[in-house]
């Protein structure tokens, strides 16, 4: 059998260096890359297309979780970080294993063997964002695939999302883009102070609404500050009432 293709992602040079020896000392494993953070882990996992990724969780630019995100869903992951904060949100996500530094040879030997039991398959996307986020906090930030580019969406520019099917369209001002979730997974994600479920496939940022308008008896559209018309349903209507009043407005 072809070896397994490895890679190592981690900040800290020390780490790689400390995951390459270990690598090395195995012949039926290839290390095809190191990545310094998480968006040059994107690159080079879309290059080599790995077996398995030995993944910090704290890095900049992107962390742990956003570059799960973004990886194909049949690459085993084991995750590595000296806190142990993220070992239940690692497993929630389906990670092979959770390496806390500094560990030894042994456990890492514990976790090759892991990933060669891996049996495949992983949350949806949306459950990945969701499952990295601290209890009872909210998502600032979106991760965006738009082909070979990845995108950071700040939740607070987002005017609305709308469901496509299997995706959720985005919206800020006159760009949009698609990402593979659902809108009852990004809708959980997001500050329900500041985000309203007006239709069932659409969701908008409160502050972005500018009036309601009739469009008949009984149907009605909210009317943003950039001039896009959102669909309000009943329910819809009854949940952004309840909004205003808690807003004050």
């Amino acid at each position: 059998m072809p070896p397994r293709k490895i890679l190592i992602v981690d900040d800290e040079a020390p780490a790689r260096a400390l995951l390459r020896e270990l690598v090395g000392a195995h012949r039926e494993l290839a290390l095809v890359g190191e990545a310094r953070h998480g968006l040059e882990a994107v690159e080079l996992a879309r290059a080599h297309a790995p077996d398995l990724v030995f993944l910090d969780v704290q890095m900049p630019r992107l962390d742990g979780f956003e570059v799960l995100e973004l990886l194909d869903p049949g690459v085993a992951v084991v995750f590595t970080t000296a806190h142990d904060r993220y070992a239940l949100r690692a497993f929630e996500v389906n990670a092979v294993d959770y390496l806390l530094k500094p560990f030894t040879e042994e456990r890492f030997e514990e976790a090759l063997r892991r990933s060669e039991r891996r049996l495949g398959g992983r949350p949806a996307p949306g459950a990945l964002a969701a499952a990295a986020r601290p209890e009872g906090s909210w998502a600032r930030r979106i991760v965006i695939k738009d082909g070979a580019r990845v995108e950071l969406l700040a939740v607070a520019d987002l005017d609305y999302a709308r469901a496509q099917g299997d995706y959720v369209e985005l919206v800020h001002g006159e760009r949009s883009w698609l990402k593979e979730q659902t809108l009852q997974d990004l809708e959980a994600s997001l500050d329900p102070a500041r985000f309203i479920r007006v239709h069932r496939s659409y969701v908008l940022q409160g502050d972005r609404l500018a009036r309601v308008e009739p469009t008949s008896k009984d149907a009605r559209v909210a009317v943003l500050t950039t001039g896009a018309r959102i669909p309000v349903s009943e329910t819809g209507y009854a949940r952004l009432q309840e909004w205003l009043a808690r807003a004050g407005r």
